[in-house]
C-alpha cells in the first residue's frame, strides 16, 4: 500500500536545488504503488512542524518541468532551523504530523546538518514503531559535506555552478580592471565560503594558464592582513594591477558577527565585509602604484544566478533527486544518495548511496595539497578536480516578455489535522 511523502529543504540555497526536488518528485509519480501523495514542507522542517504542507502532486506538469531552471527555494522554501537534540517537543511534533498525514517517506535535501537530523528523525521514528524510510539529498554550494578523500560523495549539487559564476565573473572583472587600472589598480572580491576554499579557489578555473595578475586568498591560506598588502604590493611591482579573491573566511579579526541557528557566521549580515575591511587597509597602508583599491561583493547573486549555472550541475543534481527516490523504493532508510568520479580522464560520474549518519558525522576540508606554496594561489590538481564541474555550454532558460519564466507552484496545501504549535526554538 502506498504511503505519503514529505519532502524538505534546508540551508541556503543554489542554483539546482529545485532540480534535485523534480527528480525526487517526478521518480515518486511513476511508482504510484510505492509513494502516495508528496507534500512539500513549506520553509524545510518548520513547515513540518506548522503542518504547512504544500501539495506537490497536485501541481500542473509544466510548473514541475520549469523546476529544472528555477533556482533557489521560493518553489517550497528552506529553512536554518535546527532540530537539536534537547528539543524533544519538536522531534514528538514531526512524528506526529508523520502520523497524522500517513507519512511513509521523508526526503530531506542539505548539508551535513541537513543529513544529521534525517538521521536523527529515521532512528526516533524506529524507536517509536514508526514505518517511515528517511533519505537525504546533497546540497550545498560550499562543497563541504563529505570528507577529504572524495570517498563519499565527490562534490554536491550547486558547486559546479557557483564555481562557473566564478570563472566567467572573474573574466569580466579583469577586463574592466585591464581598462581602470590606472585609477583603481586593485580590485579586491569577497566570494562565500565560511571555512573552506572551494568557491574562491574556483576563480583560477577563470584563468587556468595563469597570464591573469589574480590572487587567491583562502580562509586556510594562513596568511595575515598585513602579509597581504605586502602580495599585492608585490603584484603591483610586477603588473601594475591585481585582483585579489578573498573568502569571506579569510581572518581580518572581528566582524561584528551575525550566527544562524547551527552556529554558523552570515557574513553577508554582518557589522561589516571582510573585502571592505581589506580595502580600507590597503588604502591605509598605501598601494605601490597610482590610485586606489576597490571591492566588488556579489553576495548571494552566486548562489541563485541561474544565468550562470552549470548544466553538469543541472543534470547531476536532477539525478541525485531521482537516486534518493529510488533508494527510498529499492533500500530503505538511513541513507543519502551520493555522486562518486569514476578514475580515468574522460569525466563520468556513477551515483549511489551512504549511510546518513557517515556524512551526518564527516566534514570535508580543502585538500592542503591544493593550495599552492604562493598560498594564494591554488594548483592545477584543484582545477584538473573542478574544470569538468562547470560544463562548456549556457542553461536554456524560458523567457516571456523578456524576462525569466520561473516554476510558480500554486498554494494549495494539506488540511491541517493537528493543534497549532510554535518551534521551540521560536518561544
Amino acid at each position: 500500500m502506498a504511503k505519503n511523502v514529505i519532502v524538505a529543504q534546508s540551508g541556503g540555497p543554489s542554483p539546482v536545488i529545485n532540480n534535485t526536488l523534480r527528480g525526487i518528485l517526478e521518480t515518486c509519480r511513476t511508482m504510484p504503488d510505492k509513494f502516495g501523495t508528496v507534500y512539500g514542507g513549506y520553509h524545510g522542517i518548520e513547515g513540518v512542524l506548522k503542518e504547512e504542507l504544500l501539495d506537490l502532486s497536485v501541481q500542473p506538469a509544466e510548473e514541475i518541468a520549469l523546476l529544472s531552471t528555477t533556482p533557489a527555494a521560493g518553489s517550497i522554501g528552506t529553512c536554518r532551523y535546527k532540530l537539536k537534540s534537547k528539543q524533544q517537543e519538536d522531534f514528538d511534533r514531526v512524528l506526529d504530523v508523520f502520523r497524522a498525514h500517513d507519512i511513509g517517506y521523508f526526503f530531506y535535501i542539505g548539508g551535513n546538518d541537513s543529513m544529521d537530523t534525517a538521521h536523527k528523525v529515521a532512528k526516533l521514528a524506529q524507536e517509536r514503531g514508526l514505518d517511515l524510510v528517511a533519505v537525504g539529498a546533497p546540497k550545498t554550494i560550499d562543497n563541504d559535506v563529505g570528507d577529504t578523500e572524495f570517498k563519499l560523495i565527490d562534490h554536491t549539487p550547486g558547486y559546479g555552478s557557483v564555481a562557473r559564476y566564478w570563472a566567467l565573473y572573474i573574466q569580466c572583472v579583469n577586463e574592466e580592471n585591464a581598462g581602470s587600472s590606472p585609477a583603481e589598480p586593485v580590485v579586491v572580491i569577497q566570494a562565500m565560503g565560511r571555512k573552506i576554499g572551494f568557491i574562491p579557489a574556483a576563480a583560477r578555473l577563470a584563468d587556468p594558464e595563469r597570464e591573469m595578475p589574480l590572487q587567491i586568498y583562502l580562509a586556510e591560506s594562513g596568511l595575515t592582513l598585513e602579509a597581504m598588502a605586502d602580495l599585492i604590493n608585490d603584484e603591483l611591482k610586477r603588473s601594475g594591477r591585481c585582483l585579489a579573491v578573498v573568502s569571506e573566511g579569510f581572518d581580518v579579526g572581528s566582524l561584528g558577527e551575525v550566527r544562524d541557528s547551527f552556529g554558523h557566521i552570515m557574513f553577508s549580515a554582518s557589522g561589516t565585509t571582510v573585502e571592505r575591511v581589506v580595502v580600507n587597509y590597503l588604502n591605509k597602508v598605501g598601494l605601490k602604484a597610482r590610485g586606489v583599491a576597490r571591492s566588488n561583493l556579489p553576495g548571494t547573486d552566486q548562489r541563485h544566478n541561474m544565468i550562470y549555472a552549470s548544466t553538469v550541475d543541472l543534470e547531476e543534481a536532477y539525478r541525485l533527486g531521482q537516486k534518493a527516490a529510488l533508494i527510498a523504493a529499492q533500500d530503505g532508510s538511513g541513507y543519502m544518495s551520493t555522486i562518486l568520479r569514476e578514475p580515468g580522464e574522460i569525466y563520468n560520474v556513477r551515483y549511489d548511496k551512504v549511510p546518513l549518519e557517515t556524512v551526518a558525522n564527516s566534514e570535508r576540508s580543502f585538500p592542503p595539497s591544493w593550495i599552492a606554496p604562493s598560498r594564494v594561489d591554488v594548483t592545477d590538481d584543484f582545477v584538473r578536480y573542478a574544470r569538468p564541474l562547470i560544463g562548456d555550454h549556457w542553461p536554456t532558460i524560458p523567457l516571456v516578455d523578456g524576462r525569466q519564466r520561473f516554476a510558480r507552484l500554486q498554494r494549495i496545501f494539506a488540511a491541517q489535522k493537528l493543534p497549532g504549535y510554535v518551534p521551540q526554538a521560536h518561544r
